[in-house]
């Protein structure tokens, strides 16, 4: 098992990947880090949602200087893209303090020149609009240590690569060029051999899934529901044996506190509690003593445990690969099993990513309304009635029972002792640390390619490039070419 400890990387961004609760690498991230640490040229092909960003912005990040200027460059198809970077990137970085801006068509160029100002260390770029800095000079590529070239299909799908060979002609002296790629194409081949010095190649084959013994649903949850929901769901399916899954260390931690406040047998299992703590909570889990383990993904790895009924994803696995392991946690022994996992409105994208690689589908589930919690805690409260006849653990209690039969009817009793039995709704306030959403951008239809930009309205507002090369210039920049070669003419 590898973790990004493994990798020697520096305290701030070993920091910032654990307050992000990344533990784990995913296959991507495990093959491409070391190579991009190396300094070594790299074609990384593997679909989206595998956590390519962190792939190649682990070692970009570490290679920034923070007293120097722009020293890494990451080439987008889309606008959205461009800005998911920036922002994975911004995090990862933080406490490093190495800053990236996203520089794309549709916005204020004016705006982004002013951005400049504050001297970001990298740029995440559609071609178009970076082509219209470089010839306004506001963006020099002198001092670049680092090129990505980010779905470079996509980018070729959309006519991007000339702009692409202009851009990578325009940085002298030595640089490291990481592309990623969902398919090679001819053409990104091509590409690689120009303009790459033997690279390396990384080919991540998206796992199906093999465990069709679970039932797997989800739930849109806003974030500030989710324990709420969790509570319902485990009065409502009262699971033999269930193991909750969150993102972070802290939010297993909170997780626990939180259930074990609402009257749960819940324990915790994460990197950073001891070996010996976390056996005992296994051990105890495998024994039945708790009925809820809560956990990271790196704890559980490798988990074998019979008799898991549910699995919760509290949060969205950050890749497919990791919703795999999880849910593989139940339906085991021929079993049947049941995964929910929780997702907000802004990750549903995710969620499809997840599907379309793992080629399974997912039952939207409504969230459960306070009469399908009281209905779940009185069959639970019957369930049990039932197990205490079968097992024959009531024959002391008949005399007793008789005797209440003289003054009072069956039904009247038997009512009152369920209303007894029934577990309450559990309403004590718990409040969980936020974690940030997972976004992934979402992928275009051709319809929707033609309606933006990659210049757009800094650049003048010139006709989609994606249409064809002659939309290649923003109206301004065709003026301001107009203007020097008149100038050159009259010379």
């Amino acid at each position: 098992m590898t973790t990004f400890s493994e990798f020697n990387l520096s305290n701030e961004i070993v920091k910032a990947l654990s307050n992000m609760g990344f533990e784990e690498p995913t296959p991507i991230q495990a093959q491409a880090i070391p190579i991009g640490l190396e300094g070594k040229d790299m074609i990384g092909q593997a679909q989206t949602g595998t956590g390519k960003t962190t792939a190649f912005g682990v070692p970009l990040l570490e290679k920034i200087n923070i007293e120097e200027g722009i020293q890494g460059l990451v080439l987008a198809p889309t606008r959205e893209l461009a800005v998911q970077v920036a922002e994975e990137l911004n995090r990862i970085g933080q406490v490093k303090g190495v800053k990236t801006l996203p520089i794309y068509g549709g916005q204020d160029i004016n705006r982004q020149i002013r951005a400049l100002k504050n001297k970001p260390h990298i740029i995440a770029a559609t071609p178009g609009r970076l082509i219209d800095h470089i010839e306004r000079k506001t963006i020099r590529l002198g001092n670049i240590k680092m090129v990505v070239l980010d779905e470079a299909d996509e980018m070729l799908n959309m006519g991007f690569i000339e702009d692409i060979e202009r851009i990578l002609s325009e940085i002298k002296g030595e640089r490291q060029t990481l592309l990623f790629s969902a398919t090679m194409p001819k053409r990104i081949q091509t590409l690689a051999e120009k303009f790459m010095k033997d690279p390396e190649l990384v080919k991540i084959k998206a796992k199906e899934m093999t465990v069709k013994n679970i039932e797997q649903h989800y739930m849109e949850v806003h974030e500030k529901q989710k324990f709420d929901v969790l509570c319902s769901l485990l009065d409502i399916q009262s699971p033999e044996l269930a193991i909750v899954f969150g993102r972070t260390k802290k939010r297993v931690d909170e997780v626990v506190e939180g259930l074990i406040k609402r009257g749960y047998s819940a324990e915790g299992i994460h990197g950073d509690i001891p070996q010996a703590k976390r056996d005992q909570v296994i051990r105890r889990f495998k024994e039945q003593t708790i009925d809820i383990m809560v956990a990271t993904d790196v704890a559980a790895r490798g988990l074998d445990i019979s008799g898991v009924s549910h699995v919760y994803n509290f949060d969205i696995p950050q890749d497919p690969e990791s919703y795999v392991h999880r849910i593989g946690r139940t339906g085991r022994a021929g079993n049947k099993g049941l995964a929910v996992t929780f997702v907000s409105p802004r990750e549903i994208d995710h969620l499809k990513i997840i599907e379309n690689v793992t080629k399974s589908k997912m039952i939207k589930t409504p969230v459960p309304s306070y009469k399908d919690v009281l209905a779940g805690n009185q069959q639970a409260t019957i369930n049990r009635l039932i197990a205490v006849i079968e097992k024959n653990e009531h024959n002391d209690y008949k005399r007793i029972a008789e005797n209440l039969l003289e003054d009072t009817d069956s039904v009247s009793l038997l009512a009152a002792a369920l209303k007894l039995l029934t577990k309450d709704i559990d309403v004590t306030p718990v409040k969980l640390t936020a974690v940030e959403p997972i976004r992934i951008r979402k992928p275009r239809s051709d319809r929707d390619r033609k309606r933006y930009s990659d210049r757009g309205r800094g650049a003048g507002g010139g006709r989609d490039r994606r249409e064809g090369r002659e939309g290649r210039e923003g109206r301004e920049s065709r003026e301001a070419r107009d203007r020097r070669r008149n100038r050159a003419r009259s010379k």
